[in-house]
């Protein structure tokens, strides 16, 4: 039987994810609460909990208990131009930190916890330090482990958007790193710290502002940018931005840093009874209120469908499109549908565990797009298209078109079918994992995303 605190934990979660935690309750190895605090994931900029997938399954995978661990959707997750000034759509470092202390205070009424345990990936690192700094939580806060984490901004540069929350010049940066100990520490006393970098290959920790569009000009950033003083500081070698939080290797960091002692596998371990369960949402991870998801079961060599939709749901003000029971030997075809986007169709690779984050986001033809019989996106959510490092192929292209021959800054290829013509296959390949999809018309509104999983 689920213990109280299980139940409590899926009380704040709501019922969509019910069925999968039960499952697991049934079958995963049980540390005590006390051994496996409850873990909160901040995503990063313009990101959403999908981000945190392939980790939790790694934590599942070594035994954390699925009840304790909480990947959290901040609304209007994009950063303002001028962190003083509101935007549409956006959000201060103010409103950030606000929003995690109110998912905190949550987590720890539902589990019971004295502590919680903070894991952030890029903007969302300096989310955790301001509310950990500034916010009251380093009297809640155990751990905190940052990836890819901007520490010392992505730039500092008079005169250049020094009040955004990335300029190393800006106040809030300014306040963030002011010393907080006699050895200079820049991070709060009381909390075990943990950064995870690139050697050299993160895309906001660069001394050339290629990817803040000034090339060949100096960030006065390096590529120790998101080291702190008073943490204990890793370097993972050729991860790109993002795989500082969601590749194998951080994973591993990670949880030796958490347990002092290595992980049993950095693989994710598959179960019998996958329940497969998410949100519809746009830009701003607001619920697409109004859409509609159906599920096929495809085949995965060709993207055509096995037989009629294994699942369907019309989309309410959670944005919630589950729970559904999967197959974990099965790809899918996800069909998101929404007012004012069209409709995209998302293929996935197989779900070898189940997991309350899948979240659908629709893809909109764009102007560039006019003329085109159909449009294929395939991107890489959880890390970036590197040419001089990974094996990869779209439609028969390597590299795909848009990734640049050398740098890891990219994670989206867009091929737009000129040629009219029957239905096809279209396929991207990554570092082993395959997925293929099916063309459909862009004339009305339809595109085509093959989603990488790791």
């Amino acid at each position: 039987m689920p213990s109280r605190r299980t139940l409590l934990a899926l009380a704040l979660l709501g019922t969509a994810s019910t069925t999968a935690m039960l499952t697991a309750c049934a079958t995963a190895p049980s540390p005590s609460f006390t051994e496996r605090p409850p873990i909160v994931f901040m995503h990063g900029n313009g990101d959403s909990a999908a981000l945190w997938q392939t980790t939790i399954w790694r934590f599942e995978s070594n035994g954390w208990p699925r009840d304790r661990l909480f990947a959290v959707d901040q609304p209007n997750p994009l950063a303002r131009d001028d962190d003083a000034v509101a935007q549409p759509g956006r959000s201060s470092t103010g409103e950030s930190a606000v929003f995690l202390k109110a998912q905190v205070d949550k987590v720890l009424k539902a589990t019971g916890a004295s502590k919680v345990v903070l894991i952030g990936n890029s903007r969302g690192g300096n989310t955790i330090r301001n509310y950990v700094q500034n916010g009251g939580g380093a009297a809640v806060v155990s751990h905190v482990v940052l990836g890819g984490n901007p520490a010392h901004g992505i730039w500092a540069v008079k005169g250049f958007r020094e009040n955004n929350e990335f300029s190393a010049l800006s106040g809030f940066m300014q306040q963030l790193n002011a010393p907080k100990g006699p050895n200079g520490e820049e991070v709060t006393p009381g909390v075990k710290w943990l950064t995870l970098r690139s050697d050299n290959n993160d895309k906001y920790a660069q001394p050339d502002g290629v990817w803040i569009g000034a090339p060949g000009k100096p960030t006065n950033i390096g590529f120790d940018g998101p080291a702190l003083k008073g943490a204990t500081n890793i370097v993972l070698p050729r991860v790109d931005h993002r795989e500082t939080s969601f590749s194998p290797a951080a994973f591993a960091a990670t949880w030796q840093f958490l347990t002092g002692e290595a992980p049993r596998t950095t693989a994710v371990v598959a179960e019998a009874n996958v329940v497969l369960d998410g949100r519809a949402i746009g830009a701003e991870n607001l619920s697409l209120n109004g859409g509609q998801v159906t599920v096929f079961a495809v085949d995965p060599a060709t993207g055509v469908r096995r037989g009629d939709a294994v699942h369907t749901k019309n989309i309410g003000a959670d944005g919630r499109w589950g729970p559904f029971s999967a197959r974990g030997d099965t790809a899918y075809e996800f069909v998101l549908s929404a007012p004012g986007y069209g409709t995209t169709h998302i293929y996935r690779s197989p779900f070898p565990r189940s997991s309350s984050v899948v979240h659908l986001r629709p893809e909109r033809i764009v102007p560039a797009d006019d003329g085109a019989n159909a449009v294929v996106v395939f991107t890489r959510p959880r890390g970036y298209f590197d040419a001089q490092r990974d094996t990869m192929r779209f439609d028969g292209q390597s590299p795909p078109a848009g990734v640049p021959p050398k740098g890891a800054g990219v994670a989206t290829s867009r091929l737009r079918i000129a040629a009219s013509g029957p239905q096809r296959a279209v396929t991207g390949e990554f570092n082993g994992e395959r997925i293929t999809g099916l063309t459909w018309p862009a004339a009305k509104e339809h595109t085509t995303v093959l989603e990488l999983t790791y």
